[in-house]
């Protein structure tokens, strides 16, 4: 008997991921990439094309892509950030169960738009994992995150985006905030502990 294929879109889901695309802040793009484990997770948010204005007047935007994850970081991460994504509503305040596509083995590919508060702890995550090695660490970072609320996480995002201090600046943000969040390399002992008391 074949294996039965997860992540399987519903004709309501997928009307609810198509009304969604034009307007979330932030678009999550399960994807392939040469050379790289699958599935990617590709992270963008929506700003604004100031070389474009629509007939409209309205401003026109573009996707600006903030990072990605896959392979054993993605694996460490999956808990966290269906957590992350599982209370998300679309715009008539009905359950948008975006967060199913990412369980078990990801078979799904495509754009799932995710709104403010998602968006932004998955966005935070992505863009500091990606220089730590130790699955757990990361892992420990994903649960933390996940409890922030939508106001701290949008906080300590922005301290990762190059602003008035430039790419320095940003760099030691990130690295200070892996280690408020998961610690060092050496400590094993205590990233167990911590993530024995955060996993659901």
């Amino acid at each position: 008997m074949a294996k039965k294929k997860e992540n399987i879109v519903s004709d309501a889901l997928l009307a609810q991921m198509k009304s969604l695309e034009r307007t979330s802040p932030y678009i999550l793009r399960v994807t392939e990439r040469k050379g790289l484990p699958i599935p990617v997770l590709e992270i963008c948010d929506r700003i604004e094309n100031t070389d474009q204005k629509s007939i409209s007047g309205r401003p026109v935007t573009r996707l600006r892509e903030l990072g990605t994850i896959q392979g054993a970081n993605l694996r460490a991460c999956q808990q966290p950030i269906w957590y992350m994504l599982s209370h998300m509503q679309d715009n008539e305040g009905r359950p948008y169960d975006a967060a199913n596509l990412l369980r078990g083995e990801i078979a799904f590919r495509g754009r799932i738009p995710l709104d403010e508060e998602a968006g932004t702890k998955l966005s935070l995550l992505i863009r500091l994992q990606g220089q730590v090695r130790d699955a757990a660490r990361v892992e420990l970072m994903a649960w933390r995150i996940e409890r922030f609320s939508q106001e701290e996480a949008m906080y300590w995002l922005a301290r990762t985006m190059v602003g008035g201090y430039g790419q320095r600046s940003m760099e030691w943000n990130k690295s200070g905030l892996r280690i408020m969040l998961a610690g060092q390399q050496k400590d094993t002992e205590a990233v167990d502990d911590l993530l024995a008391r955060l996993r659901k």
